[in-house]
């Protein structure tokens, strides 16, 4: 169960070899993100998809493409682009780093009050022209980030009226902690759009205005005098136009039972441990759902890492998921891409924020061995067996059954054996893909729009790059 859960998201999982394709990933939590207005997640009236005016171009009831992602994540990707100070680093995960510092700059963190001066450089990436003009987008990054070093991930749009925005300030990150407080930035408005936590939105989408094209510009930080930065694996965006709705058309099964065996933890085991990372509890399920994952991909915390959790703590990695994705500034563990770049911290993994279109497109990822975690919001009557209603809460797909029903892992159970869930696929996919809905006082608030994260090897199977990109990620 979770609090108010705002915007869309994508994860990309990266790719080599000499296709070197993508894949993605999502977020949600018992304390989400505060929502924009109008966005998912919030408690403010809705515009039907019938009386929303269609984008410019875009004739009435014609259909649409709606999500447009675009990653850079290649040898070729980041030789592209304007350098100051940065290089591109081939192997087998290719990459961004420091070559020679194009500065130094002060940073006075705002959760600490600690003053410290960096080396830096930067990447702007080329621009991209988004194949659907947006009026959502939100950045996904994987990066390594020793100790003494960071990374900031800005986005900057251009509005279909010509204008642009500003620089806006995606995220601040670190793997850890120890030299500056992981955040997002409250309060960046033009008047146009809004950051809410990780998600930019423009503020009035009924007025037809939508984001046309859109460059990142990447800052890595380095202890003055340091030999190695930080390395960027992968960052991009995905941007979105998803009309309102309340309710979506309801897919069929297709195919048999299927289901992945994924690693089962309860977040409801950790309620009121580490007060700092939001309390356990309802606040942590989307570090929980994402350590499911993880460990589904075969990787663990290592003993070093999770020292600092009491011994008397079960499942001390659930606890060092939240530790790692808490955004000091939304203060929870459900800031999106933190939770994708949390997963690409472990060897050889990716992750990134995207939105699918339907169940059928997570069947497809299921059946090529690709679990799905998913961002839903829903009253204790619509979901049947939950057993409770939230504002925003992730789970992890890991199957289907014979009739199409849904297997989940979800995290909102009393201990790990209760996780397993199966619900209703009309119940689940509805709850899900919808932008709008009533809650338990028959007010009109916001839907999650088929936000989801996807986790995976950057080096996916021949079947899993086919589905990766049947549905529309790679």
């Amino acid at each position: 169960m979770t609090a108010p859960t705002p915007r869309r998201a994508l994860l990309a999982v990266v790719l080599a070899a000499a296709t070197a394709a993508t894949v993605p990933g999502g977020r949600a939590s018992a304390a989400e993100p505060k929502p924009a207005p109008g966005g998912p997640g919030q408690d403010t009236p809705g515009t039907p998809a019938a009386q929303a005016p269609a984008p410019e171009g875009v004739a009435a009831g014609a259909a649409r493409k709606t999500v447009d992602n675009r990653f850079w994540y290649s040898y070729a990707h980041w030789t592209a682009g304007l350098h100051q100070g940065t290089t591109a680093i081939g192997g087998a995960r290719p990459g961004l780093e420091i070559k020679t510092p194009a500065g130094r700059r002060e940073y006075a963190d705002p959760h600490t009050g600690k003053k410290s001066t960096w080396e830096y450089a930067t990447w702007t990436s080329p621009v991209h022209t988004s194949t659907v003009p947006a009026t959502e987008a939100i950045a996904s990054w994987n990066a390594r980030t020793p100790a003494g070093t960071w990374i900031q991930i800005e986005l900057r749009g251009t509005y279909t009226d010509g204008a642009a925005t500003p620089w806006y300030v995606m995220g601040r990150w670190a793997a850890g902690d120890g030299d500056i407080r992981r955040t997002s930035v409250d309060g960046q408005t033009d008047g146009k759009s809004t950051v809410w936590t990780d998600t930019l939105a423009v503020d009035a989408p009924a007025s037809g205005l939508r984001i046309k094209d859109w460059r990142l510009r990447l800052t890595l930080y380095r202890k003055p005098g340091a030999s190695r930065g930080p390395t960027v694996w992968l960052a991009g965006a995905m941007a979105s136009d998803v009309p309102d709705r309340f309710s979506v058309p309801a897919t069929a099964a297709s195919g048999g039972a299927h289901e992945l065996k994924v690693p089962r933890y309860s977040q409801e085991t950790h309620a009121g441990q580490y007060p700092e990372y939001d309390n356990g509890g309802e606040a942590w399920c989307s570090p929980t759902s994402s350590q499911m994952i993880i460990e589904f991909w075969g990787r663990r915390a290592s003993a070093t890492s999770l020292a600092w959790v009491r011994k008397d703590y079960a499942d001390p990695q659930v606890c060092h998921a939240a530790r790692s994705t808490y955004d000091a500034a939304y203060k929870g563990c459900g800031n999106w891409p933190f939770n994708a770049a949390y997963a690409a911290t472990y060897r050889q993994l990716a992750g990134v924020v995207t939105r699918l279109g339907s169940l059928t497109d997570v069947e497809t990822l299921v059946r090529a061995g690709v679990p799905v975690i998913t961002s839903q919001s829903f009253t204790a009557e619509e979901l049947t067996g939950a057993g409770y209603g939230t504002a925003g809460h992730l789970m992890t797909v890991i199957g289907f059954t014979a009739s199409g029903d849904v297997i989940a892992n979800d995290p909102n159970s009393a201990d790990n054996t209760a996780v397993r869930r199966v619900y209703r696929r009309r119940q689940f996919e509805n709850n899900w893909l919808r932008t709008k809905r009533y809650n338990a006082a028959g007010k009109v608030v916001s839907g999650t729009g088929g936000v989801c994260y996807l986790y995976g090897p950057i080096r996916p199977s021949a079947g899993q790059i086919a589905a990766l990109r049947s549905v529309g990620v790679l």
